[in-house]
């Protein structure tokens, strides 16, 4: 397993019950998690009087419960800043378990010393974006929300990246590979981080089951002669990190040889001591 491991600002302090109890900065939450199916003591002090809590409806979605939390807050990763905020469906408009792939490609980006172009699809509040940029490539990031973009140009400002080569675009993911490819451009590394079910700016249906593969095989089209990277995030439990790494190679191993490899992700639980698993990725490198 890949484990975000690094953070300061950022820990998961129990599970316990369906849900778990997390540091954000000065802040605690507690959110459902539906990988929390153990039922354990809650003997740390944080769920008795949480800052913010998120209660699951019997009909479907949920509201938060606040106490003492502010509107929005920033937390650090290392040289980046992110603001968060709790909103709808019990998400803070960060994923911390991605910092482990943010370090990952930040390296193979830093390691070529030369210029890269790195394209960042459903690039949502910026993680990645911000990682590949502070590293040194320029990043086009696209995403069908207008208000999520503008999140990540707060984050990007927040982290000193104001003048960073970032293109930021509010588009359908798959439709704007489309034009990619048309126009001749290329990337030399790429990211994907789609959702299990979402709708483009015009109502376009994406179902992760049956519409990722198709986008890799668009994707691997424009990818440089010399590409360094290639990531897909998944949340789907079916998509389990062999049916990442058989994709990948049968696309982008198959092109460009290289390696790939896949593996589920997770964050450290401070009481335990155990790994919480957060999904999974597939990650393609020469």
């Amino acid at each position: 397993m890949w484990i975000a491991d690094n953070w300061n600002e950022y820990e998961v302090l129990d599970t316990s019950c369906g849900e778990k109890l997390e540091r954000w900065g000065d802040y605690t939450l507690i959110r459902p998690d539906p990988q929390v199916i153990w039922d354990t003591d809650k003997e740390h002090p944080g769920w008795e009087r949480p800052n913010g809590h998120y209660f699951r409806s019997t009909r479907g979605g949920g509201s938060w419960k606040f106490s003492r939390l502010p509107k929005e807050w920033s937390i650090r990763y290392r040289d980046l800043q992110f603001h968060v905020k709790p909103f709808q469906f019990k998400h803070t408009g960060l994923f911390p378990e991605q910092a482990v792939n943010w370090d990952w490609f930040s390296d193979k980006i830093r390691q070529e010393k030369r210029p890269l172009r790195v394209l960042n699809l459903f690039a949502y509040t910026g993680g990645a974006t911000l990682a590949a940029a502070k590293a040194g490539a320029a990043v086009t990031h696209v995403d069908a929300s207008k208000g999520m973009v503008g999140w990540a140009k707060e984050n990007a400002a927040a982290s000193g990246l104001n003048g960073a080569p970032i293109r930021w675009l509010v588009d359908d993911c798959v439709k704007f590979v489309e034009r990619e490819i048309r126009r001749g451009s290329r990337y030399d590394g790429i990211i994907l981080d789609p959702p299990s079910y979402g709708r483009g700016p015009k109502g376009e249906v994406w179902k992760i089951e049956q519409s990722v593969y198709p986008l890799i095989r668009l994707t691997a089209q424009i990818l440089s002669q010399k590409p360094v990277f290639y990531l897909v995030n998944s949340y789907t439990t079916g998509l389990q990190p062999a049916v990442l790494t058989y994709m990948i190679s049968n696309v982008i191993q198959q092109k460009f040889g290289g390696q790939v490899k896949s593996d589920e992700i997770g964050l450290p639980v401070t009481s335990t001591g155990l790994v919480l698993p957060c999904g999974a990725s597939g990650r393609w490198s020469r």
